[in-house]
């Protein structure tokens, strides 16, 4: 008899039934199915599966209960103290069998073949989890049922990741249930009645042509091949399952590569923490990039004589006319050869080194302490300066952390939710889905946003207001909420510092004087306040929107204000998340690849962290804060009489010459250095410049920790090697070291991951020191803080006191500061700027992922019918956005969710750069630059350059068409 073991589980009720003569412990509410499996015991089902609600329509689960004349679906029915239930009785045993032959004799006989639940019946296993209970309980199909199936239907290809066989189809609704209950995202339902009912996406239409977003948890849910990733259409064998972390956005959802002959062939949902198994289209369909004929396989030094063109207009796929392939001892040697000549001969202030949100902790921890103790200085960041620095800056000043203090799911028990500066269906897609579970539940999601997007369909309440306005609109709330005495006093008493100073900057801000400020109605912006201050549980999340603007931090100090007042933080479904855009954001900040912080956001001109640091380095540090992202390319065009000027730089994984703002500079910048060493994985734009490219490793080619958005450190593992002679980027890192002079010998598999892991433990241990690396291989997932190696670690946060010196949230007053650059007569649009959902960050990756290239393969300009009308274009016509730095041609997409006067454009697109028009303006804080606002004008027609075929995987694919 197994009785619950779980500390959670022991709080829950218990009551004992018999099954087949075996007493079993089972929870109160527990199906007996559930607690059946608990037991190690089987009982067929097909429509179940574990974590979906229970629907009980395949009836292969039935068994006998004493007293009961009917069969009971052991999937939906409880068990109760005292029952009496056989599941292997002649009687429960004919039925189960009687279901699974009446259904096996309905399938094609040549389907999609499935994988087995073994080695030893994957071949037989042509209609996945039916025939593998067909195969148990040795079931058969006899040849006049067969005679009787129904009328075959062809096969839907149409959709570019998945295929559709609904022969196979058995109508249990698991994909009903995925689409609508868990993914939340409506596109199949059920239609028809009796002979005809058949499972349908949208209005019966080709998957491809419906409203599908491709997260493929139908796929996953699929019980028998009716509904399966194209990649697997023919034989199941793989040779290899690796479990790991996906590479993409900062949710961290954990993965299962299906490897075969070297290739990742598909990709699983696990049930992680932060995902229970569910993907977004990038996670389950976008992994191939990884093979692309693209990928650098030999280090490469620039030609002589061949300039740098910072024009980009240099085809990546014509690297052999810049560059000529090398050894690694020769490229490592002119790589770090030239860095160090650069600084014996100007000093330790003129290097920089740009380090990766895309690798790993162990790779951030090196390259930081490279450049710190290397380069030395402090001239080191990453894309964090272009995501969040302003929100870390604002969390470390009130609440002494940069990290969120709930976790996304805990949304679970928030009874409203605002959603602010963020387009989480797009840039979270997996985290989206419990915003939209918790709405189905009751729960209010507020969205605050210039854009009303995708999950506005779900909102309570909409704030649509206008651009460049933040700080208005949340001080309007903050002021109503004190002037109707709906603080939380005691909260404000004990635990909050400098109210009185925020109470007074609020007077002039009340909802009616900001209403034709922000574009909310004052009515509006009350409801949504009085709400915030008295529902059980609120949480704030944000993106973007927020943190890329010049007052960036001050938006983020509302925030804090906002459920500081109010209470609503510290405790369940309440608080504060900014939610992280690439996969290690948060890990690479933690782990000190910032100018002003070393690992654990302790400051370079703190005299103890720095005298720690230099101990536990053996090396003299420099006491000054280094300059950022945008700050080290005005440095690189400084006059020659600066001492500060950048003469040489290191970049990791990184691609400013897409991601900075004002990209004309930045690439003249670049093209400007000395020496530049680029380390990638493709010939990125970036990489087009420099003088050096060094071919590194993608994440399933490495092993490493990352931690997501949740403080979650998680444990990747490496599925496939490096093509050619690319190398881990932690080996590289330390070739680079050892060329600069310094000696480091980290020992162990992997270029030593494991002796770095440690030694970012030490420099972090008031965060990891309880994560061990033995116990990540174990556990694959740890949240922070966790303090020793018994500690489960804190989801939640500032429970009891947040981590400033005294223990109290610091309020800071904000005030409306208006954009660098405001909208005039002759720039009349705003343009903003930020990701979409097949694609991610500059595109390097997606943009090579067949599927999503697929999907997505055109750069378009986001436009309000309105505006669209009154400029005479309609929708995939070419218009010219121009900003005062630079101009694109692109296709017009209609959005009405997008408001008159706005435009927006991804990032992602080579041939239509956005942050060719971008202000390089800088919070004066958080020193992010303000991609979210700045001036354009439209002009009718033009040129788009259109890259057809980009993700194909073929070495044609790069083939450029000029539109007019």
């Amino acid at each position: 008899m197994n009785a619950p073991t779980n500390p959670k589980e022991l709080q829950l009720q218990t009551v004992e039934f018999k099954l087949d003569g075996q007493t079993i412990v089972s929870y109160e509410g527990e199906t007996i199915l559930k607690a059946a499996k608990r037991h190690g015991i089987d009982i067929p089902h097909l429509c179940f599966k574990d974590g979906y609600r229970a629907d009980g329509n395949c009836r292969a689960c039935v068994v006998e209960i004493n007293g009961e004349r009917t069969l009971a679906p052991s999937c939906c029915r409880s068990a109760t103290a005292g029952m009496e239930v056989k599941a292997k009785s002649d009687r429960a045993i004919k039925s189960q069998k009687l279901v699974l032959e009446m259904l096996l004799s309905d399938m094609p006989d040549e389907g999609f073949k499935w994988v087995g639940d073994t080695p030893a019946e994957e071949q037989k296993q042509q209609h996945g989890e039916l025939s593998t209970w067909a195969t148990r309980m040795d079931v058969t199909v006899r040849p006049e049922l067969k005679a009787i199936r129904r009328e075959q239907v062809g096969a839907d290809l149409s959709h570019p990741a998945m295929a559709v066989n609904l022969d196979a189809c058995i109508q249990c609704n698991r994909c009903v249930r995925a689409c609508r209950e868990e993914q939340v995202n409506d596109v199949i339902g059920y239609a028809n009645r009796g002979h005809h009912s058949e499972i349908v996406f949208d209005l019966n239409d080709p998957m491809g042509d419906s409203t599908c977003v491709g997260c493929g948890e139908c796929v996953q849910a699929c019980p028998t091949g009716a509904l399966m990733p194209k990649g697997l259409i023919g034989s199941q064998t793989v040779d290899a399952k690796v479990d790991s972390v996906c590479p993409f956005c900062g949710v961290g959802c954990q993965i299962t590569y299906n490897v075969k002959d070297e290739k990742i062939v598909s990709v699983e949902g696990r049930d992680g923490p932060a995902n229970h198994e569910r993907l977004c289209v990038k996670g389950r369909f976008g992994m191939d990039y990884i093979h692309s004929p693209q990928r650098l396989t030999k280090p490469l030094i620039r030609k002589a004589g061949v300039p740098k063109d910072e024009t980009a207009t240099q085809d990546p796929q014509n690297w052999s006319e810049i560059f000529r392939e090398a050894t690694w001892e020769e490229a490592l040697a002119f790589a770090s050869g030239g860095l160090k000549k650069l600084k014996d001969q100007y000093g330790n202030k003129v290097l920089a080194g740009f380090g990766s949100a895309k690798g790993s902790n162990e790779e951030a921890y090196l390259f930081q302490k490279l450049v710190r103790t290397g380069f030395g200085s402090n001239n080191v960041d990453h894309c964090t300066r272009l995501c969040h620095a302003s929100s870390v800056a604002a969390l470390l000043e009130g609440v002494g952390s940069g990290a969120v203090s709930n976790q996304v799911n805990d949304v679970e028990h928030s009874t409203m939710i605002l959603l602010i500066g963020s387009n989480p269906t797009a840039n979270h897609p997996v985290a989206a889905t419990w915003f939209k579970n918790a709405a189905k539940r009751g729960a209010k999601i507020v969205l605050a946003d210039p854009r009303m997007t995708e999950i506005s369909k779900h909102a309570w309440r909409k704030l649509q207001f206008k651009p460049d306005t933040d700080v208005a609109m949340l001080n309007a709330m903050i002021y109503t909420i004190i002037e109707e005495g709906l603080v939380d006093q005691k909260f404000l008493n004990d635990r909050a510092n400098n109210y009185e100073a925020l109470k007074e900057n609020i007077k002039g801000y009340s909802p009616e004087a900001m209403a034709p400020i922000c574009g909310i109605p004052p009515e509006l912006l009350r409801e949504v306040a009085r709400e915030f201050a008295t529902t059980k549980s609120a949480m704030i999340l944000w993106g973007m929107g927020i943190s890329q603007h010049v007052h960036g931090t001050d938006n983020a100090r509302c925030l804090i204000a906002l459920v500081s007042i109010t209470g609503q933080i510290g405790k369940p479904g309440s608080g504060l998340h900014p939610l992280r855009g690439q996969n290690n954001v948060q890990g690479a900040s933690d782990a000190g690849l910032i100018p002003m912080m070393f690992p654990n956001y302790q400051r370079v001109d703190n005299e103890a962290a720095h005298t720690w640091f230099e101990k536990f380095w053996d090396t003299p540090l420099d006491k000054k804060p280094g300059y950022t992202v945008v700050e080290i390319m005005h440095k690189i065009t400084a006059p020659d009489s600066d001492p500060d000027k950048i003469r040489g730089m290191y970049v990791e994984g990184e691609n400013p010459a897409m991601s900075d703002p004002d990209l004309n500079h930045a690439r003249h910048a670049l093209a400007s250095l000395e020496h530049l060493v680029v380390q990638d994985i493709f010939m990125t734009e970036t990489a087009l410049l420099a003088d050096v490219v060094l071919p590194a490793s993608a994440w399933p080619e490495k092993v490493g920790t990352v931690s997501n958005t949740d403080r979650m450190v998680q444990m990747g593992k490496k599925a496939i090697n490096p093509p050619g002679d690319a190398k881990p980027d932690l080996w590289i890192i330390q070739e680079i070291a050892k060329g600069m002079g310094l000696n480091w010998n980290y020992q162990g598999p992997d270029a030593g991951v494991a002796e770095v892991y440690e030694e970012m433990r030490q420099a972090m241990h008031a965060a990891i020191s309880g994560i061990t690396w033995d116990r990540l291989e174990r556990e694959s997932s740890v949240t922070y803080p966790c303090l020793t190696p018994e500690d489960p670690g804190r989801p939640i946060v500032f429970d009891d006191a947040f981590a400033t010196a005294d223990g109290k949230v610091k309020l800071v007053p904000a005030d409306i500061i208006p954009a660098n650059e405001r909208p005039d007569a002759d720039y009349p649009f705003v343009l903003i700027t930020g990701r979409q959902l097949e694609h991610w960050h500059t595109g390097s990756m997606t943009r090579r992922a067949t599927v999503l290239d697929a999907i997505e393969p055109m750069a378009t300009v986001s436009m309000n019918g309105e505006d669209m009308t009154q400029l005479g274009v309609s929708a995939g016509d070419v218009i010219t956005v121009q900003s005062r730095r630079g101009e694109v041609g692109i296709h017009v997409r209609r959005d009405d969710g997008t408001p008159r006067g706005v435009v927006f454009i991804p990032f992602a697109y080579y041939e239509a750069a956005a942050n060719m028009m971008t202000n390089p303006a800088l919070d004066p804080v958080g020193k992010i630059p303000e991609f979210k606002y700045c001036a354009v004008k439209l002009v009718k027609g033009g040129k788009a350059a259109v890259v057809l075929g980009y993700g194909t995987n073929d070495p044609e694919r790069q083939t450029v068409v000029a539109t007019a």
